[in-house]
């Protein structure tokens, strides 16, 4: 489904990705890991085509990025944010149906509110929490709401940018519960970038590990402990000592 080659990219005198190969399959759960600042995030960015690449190749569904139809491409994709990013000033229901009240998704808004609710249910909200605002909610409730919002629309392809963040362990298991149950149940292909390793055993297929604009490993997760990599054992283990360096 998605396929990058050689995708290099700096920002001044800043090299991010330095030559990053991934393939991941239809339906697949790929996970990134790595640790802040090695270009996890730009990754998904260049894949979106919302940073253009120095360098490389990068196919959907083998489609080159930034070919054809650009509506049609994003309507291929669902994101959950790391911080949710939910608008303020729309009330629960209107964040979970902004794309199906507005451009090429669009649907009756009466229609976009049952969809809305529909989604809220299947994250475990229920309809009282559809006409109130973003504020009025816990932290994990916000997640939940931006997860009920990146499925609104059925994509082919999900991205989660660090889904956990902000969670206490028992958010973040149901979180990552909930996530592994609704790509599975779509069929979906995901690719979720995160350093937290409970959300890796939890939601992954496959892993590839970013360091320094490099993928380092990549592999089926039940050999991230037997790997035999320096940088992902390391990583894994969060050790100080190896060849990722520690900032003192």
């Amino acid at each position: 489904m998605i396929e990058i080659a050689g995708l290099a990219k700096s920002f001044g005198p800043k090299h991010v990705l330095r030559g990053v190969d991934l393939r991941v399959e239809r339906g697949q759960s790929m996970v990134v890991i790595g640790g802040s600042g090695t270009g996890k995030s730009v990754l998904l960015k260049c894949v979106l085509g919302l940073v253009r690449p120095d360098a490389g190749r990068i196919a959907v569904a083998g489609r080159a990025v930034g070919e054809g139809d650009r509506d049609a491409f994003l309507a291929r994709f669902g994101m959950l944010f790391q911080g949710g990013a939910l608008f303020d000033s729309l009330p629960v229901w209107q964040n979970v149906a902004f794309r199906l009240l507005r451009g090429r998704l669009k649907r009756p808004p009466d229609q976009a509110r049952a969809i809305a609710l529909d989604k809220l249910r299947r994250v475990g909200l229920g309809p009282d929490v559809a006409d109130l605002y973003p504020a009025e909610l816990s932290g994990g409730m916000q997640k939940r709401v931006g997860l009920a919002r990146a499925i609104a629309a059925e994509p082919e392809i999900i991205f989660f940018d660090e889904p956990t963040t902000g969670l206490d362990p028992i958010m973040a298991g149901v979180i990552n519960d909930l996530i592994r149950e609704i790509v599975t149940e779509m069929g979906a292909t995901a690719i979720t970038i995160t350093h937290d390793m409970t959300s890796v055993r939890a939601i992954a297929d496959r892993v590839a590990m970013l360091h320094e604009g490099k993928m380092r490993w990549t592999g089926p997760v039940s050999d991230l402990d037997n790997s035999g990599n320096p940088y992902l054992d390391q990583f894994v283990h969060g050790r100080a000592e190896g060849p990722i360096a520690a900032i003192r």
